[in-house]
C-alpha cells in the first residue's frame, strides 16, 4: 500500500508559531519555568454575559445543526455590528459564518483562486496567508516593507506587483505580526490600485477592536462604492472578545461568491458549532464594556513595556498601533551576539533564558522575532528582563 502524499502539502511550511509553542509546553511540562511569549489569544476569559448565553442556549436545546453559512440571527447581529462599526450595509446573502476567521479565509482562497492565480501579500505577514494561497494552487507574490516603512506597502509597491494573473491583495489592518495600521488616505491609495487593475481585496480586520492611542481603524470597503463590492472583510470574535476557542469567524462581501462559499462549507465542515454561534450573538448584541476593558489593559502594557524592549541592545522597535503584539528587528543584536541567524538566536533564548519568543521567518521577516504582550505584565517585564541579560552575557 502506497504512502505517497498528496501533492497539494507537500510544499507546506510547518507553522512556526505552533512549533515554538509547543516546545515551550514541552519544557513547562518537565517543571522549567519558561516564559511564552507567542501567544496569539488574549489572556482573559470569554466575557461571563457570552459564557451565560452559551449555557441558556444549550439548556433550551438549541444543540442541532445550523444553516451551513450561520444561524439566520448571527448573520443579522453580524450586519448591525458592521452598520454600527463601520457604517456598511450588507445583506443575509452576502455574509458567510465559519470556523473561525482561519477557516473562512481558506474557504475563499478554494473559491476565488484557481491554479495560476497570483494573490499579492504584504511582508510581514501572517503566517497562514502563503499556505492558503498555495493550497488553493495560487501563487504567493510579497511585497515587503520593513520597519523604515512602519511594515506598510504603499500602493506603488502593490501597483508594480500586480500582473494578469493577479486575483486578489491582501490587507491586514491592525496587522499580525506588526500591530501596524494603514491610514485611510493609505487604503484610498491602494483602492484605487485595486480599482484600476480590478483585482479583489482580502481585508483581514480580525484586531479591528484592538487600537492604541490616537490610531484609527478604517475598512478599505468604507472608502468607496467600488471598494465595498470588490472588498471581502474577514473578521469574527476571537481577539475582540477573547473567543479563540469557540471558533467563529465571519466573510462579508459578494454574494456570488459567498454563495459558493457557502455550499463549499457545506461539504466540509457542515455548519459552525452551534453553541459558539449562540455565544457570538450574545458577543455582539449585548453589552461590549468587557472588550473596552481588555483594550485598556492592553494598551496600558505597551506602554510600559515598549521602552524597556527597546532599550535591549541591538533590538530595533517600531511603536505598534494595536494587535498584541511587537517585532523588533534584532539582526543587529544576533550579529553581536554571535549566532549565525534569528532562529539560532530565538531558540538559545528559549533554551538559556527560558523564554520563548517566535522567529519572524515564519512571517516573511527573518530579521525579526515576534513577541505576544498578551500575557500578565509581570511576566512580561520578567521576559523582557531575561532577554537583555541574555544579550549583554552573549555580546562578543
Amino acid at each position: 500500500m502506497t504512502k505517497e502524499l498528496a501533492s497539494r502539502v507537500s510544499t507546506l511550511t510547518p507553522s512556526t508559531t505552533l512549533a515554538i509553542t509547543a516546545k515551550a509546553k514541552e519544557m513547562k511540562d518537565a517543571g522549567i519555568d519558561v516564559i511564552g511569549l507567542g501567544a496569539g489569544e488574549p489572556d482573559y476569559n470569554t466575557p461571563a454575559n457570552i459564557l451565560e448565553a452559551a449555557y441558556e442556549s444549550m439548556k433550551d436545546g438549541k444543540t442541532k445543526y445550523t444553516p451551513s453559512g450561520g444561524l439566520p440571527a448571527l448573520k443579522d447581529a453580524i450586519i448591525e455590528k458592521l452598520q454600527r462599526d463601520q457604517g456598511l450595509a450588507y445583506a443575509r446573502n452576502e455574509i458567510m459564518v465559519g470556523v473561525g476567521a482561519k477557516h473562512v479565509l481558506y474557504t475563499l482562497f478554494q473559491v476565488i483562486i484557481n491554479p495560476g492565480d497570483e494573490v499579492i501579500i504584504p511582508v510581514p505577514y501572517w503566517v497562514s496567508y502563503p499556505e492558503q494561497v498555495k493550497l488553493a494552487g495560487g501563487k504567493p507574490v510579497f511585497v515587503e516593507a520593513g520597519a523604515d516603512a512602519h511594515f506598510k506597502v504603499t500602493a506603488e509597491q502593490i501597483r508594480a506587483a500586480i500582473t494578469d494573473k493577479t486575483k486578489a491583495v491582501i490587507v491586514n489592518s491592525p496587522g499580525n505580526p506588526t500591530g501596524m495600521i494603514y491610514s485611510e488616505e493609505e487604503l484610498k491609495q491602494i483602492a484605487e490600485v485595486c480599482k484600476e487593475k480590478d483585482v479583489w481585496i482580502i481585508s483581514d480586520e480580525i484586531y479591528e477592536k484592538l487600537i492604541y492611542g490616537d490610531a484609527k481603524h478604517t475598512s478599505i470597503a468604507q472608502l468607496s462604492e467600488d471598494a465595498k463590492q470588490r472588498t471581502f472583510i474577514i473578521n469574527g470574535v476571537s481577539k475582540s472578545h477573547s473567543m479563540t476557542g469557540w471558533r467563529i469567524g465571519y466573510i462579508a462581501g459578494d454574494k456570488e461568491v459567498v454563495s459558493a462559499m457557502t455550499n463549499l462549507a457545506s461539504h466540509s465542515t457542515s455548519n459552525p458549532t452551534t453553541t459558539s454561534q449562540y455565544a457570538t450573538i450574545e458577543a455582539y448584541n449585548g453589552p461590549q464594556d468587557a472588550v473596552e476593558v481588555m483594550r485598556q489593559d492592553f494598551e496600558s502594557r505597551l506602554e510600559k513595556v515598549y521602552p524597556q524592549l527597546a532599550a535591549i541592545p541591538g533590538f530595533k522597535v517600531v511603536k505598534p498601533q494595536g494587535a498584541f503584539y511587537l517585532l523588533p528587528e534584532v539582526s543587529e543584536a544576533v550579529e553581536k551576539t554571535g549566532f549565525s541567524n534569528v532562529d539560532e538566536f530565538a531558540s538559545a533564548l528559549l533554551t538559556e533564558a527560558k523564554v520563548a519568543v517566535i522567529p519572524g521567518s515564519g512571517f516573511g521577516s527573518p530579521d525579526t522575532i515576534r513577541l505576544s504582550y498578551a500575557t500578565s505584565i509581570d511576566l512580561i517585564e520578567e521576559a523582557i528582563k531575561r532577554m537583555r541579560e541574555f544579550v549583554e552575557k552573549n555580546c562578543k
